[in-house]
């Protein structure tokens, strides 16, 4: 828990993870070198090890660092591990034969950095199908283990309550609709982070808003089934560095999405031109209530939303798709027998 507020720390165990990996990749047979972006040094090694053995190599991009370490407040733009953490991004993308992004808005900001359009894929990150699924109300047991009234209308958050989250607009939103008595907010998430909000909900008497303990990740379908619209929020600025994953679990469910982003994004993009729910402004607390009463308004159209979302996943979000694109850029880079190891 404390790595993540203590720069110093994470670096240490990046650098002796980076040890392991380099001795393992100099001495191990591959013909394809595959990193992943965590730790971010990764790409270094990546650099020692091409100009060592000379293979390939593809980079799955799942976090552009050190964007997200100024994005989350860990260190300004002008410190001197931003300065290191640009230096190992060139380098990683430089040597990379091909650059594996999850998102358009990833794809544009390593543009913005000189990266050249005919390294970088994007796949979208995917959900496991036939583990997320829609759970009927009469069948879902989180109603009664919670003591829900099944005949009201939910709008559920569940994840991390960190600051880049921004749990207040959900908590405004919750606090401006106080006088609709059947319109209820569920917020999951664990002890915790979420003590603060229960004082602050308990002093604010939103009596429409409950904060409730984060379930396995086993129980990711009742959680959003409980909601006729799920939730996917952060503060301005992370629209070209994240892409949240869990409004790939909210359609799995067949839930309507709830977005509140960075606008011009990719999200915003599929949500509308899709009918996947609604998206409105990062920290834009007007419009997130004005949507949340639209959806309140129109639950029938709740239901098609859920429905149009999960078919999205399984045209074009299963696991079998996206590894299908993963072997496609594999063997995009490898020129060898047909026997691939990577």
């Amino acid at each position: 828990h404390q790595e993540g507020k203590n720069p110093l720390l994470r670096a240490l165990r990046y650098f002796l993870c980076n040890l392991y990996h380099l001795h393992y990749c100099l001495w191990s047979r591959y013909d394809v070198l595959f990193l992943d972006s965590t730790p971010p040094t990764q790409g270094i090694i990546g650099a020692v090890v091409k100009f060592i053995r000379k293979k390939p190599i593809v980079y799955n991009l799942q976090d552009i660092f050190p964007d997200s370490l100024v994005s989350t407040g860990l260190v300004s733009n002008k410190s001197f591990l931003w300065r290191i953490g640009q230096i190992i991004e060139r380098i990683s993308y430089k040597y990379s034969d091909k650059i594996i992004v999850i998102s358009e808005d990833f794809k544009r900001n390593l543009m913005a950095k000189g990266v050249s359009e005919s390294k970088i894929e994007i796949v979208y990150n995917w959900v496991d199908e036939h583990a997320v699924v829609p759970i009927a109300r009469d069948k879902n047991t989180l109603f009664d283990e919670f003591g829900l009234d099944r005949d009201k209308f939910y709008v559920v958050y569940a994840g991390n309550l960190g600051s880049a989250q921004n749990i207040d607009i959900i908590l405004e939103a919750a606090k401006a609709t106080r006088q609709y008595a059947d319109l209820q907010f569920l917020i999951f998430g664990t002890e915790d982070q979420s003590a603060p909000y229960k004082e602050y909900v308990r002093r604010a008497q939103i009596s429409n808003l409950r904060i409730l303990p984060m379930q396995p990740y086993s129980m990711v379908s009742q959680v959003y089934s409980l909601g006729n619209v799920a939730i996917v929020s952060c503060k301005k600025g992370f629209g070209n560095i994240a892409m949240p994953s869990k409004t790939w679990s909210i359609m799995s469910s067949g839930t309507a999405v709830l977005a509140s982003f960075d606008a011009g994004t990719d999200l915003q993009h599929i949500i509308e031109a899709n009918g996947l729910g609604r998206f409105v402004e990062a920290e834009d607390v007007n419009e997130f209530v004005g949507a949340i009463l639209d959806l309140y308004g129109n639950p029938r159209e709740c239901i098609q939303m859920g429905l149009r979302g999960r078919q999205y996943i399984l045209d074009n979000l299963t696991r079998n798709i996206g590894t299908k694109k993963y072997i496609e850029i594999i063997n995009s880079v490898y020129s060898g027998d047909g026997n691939i190891r990577v």
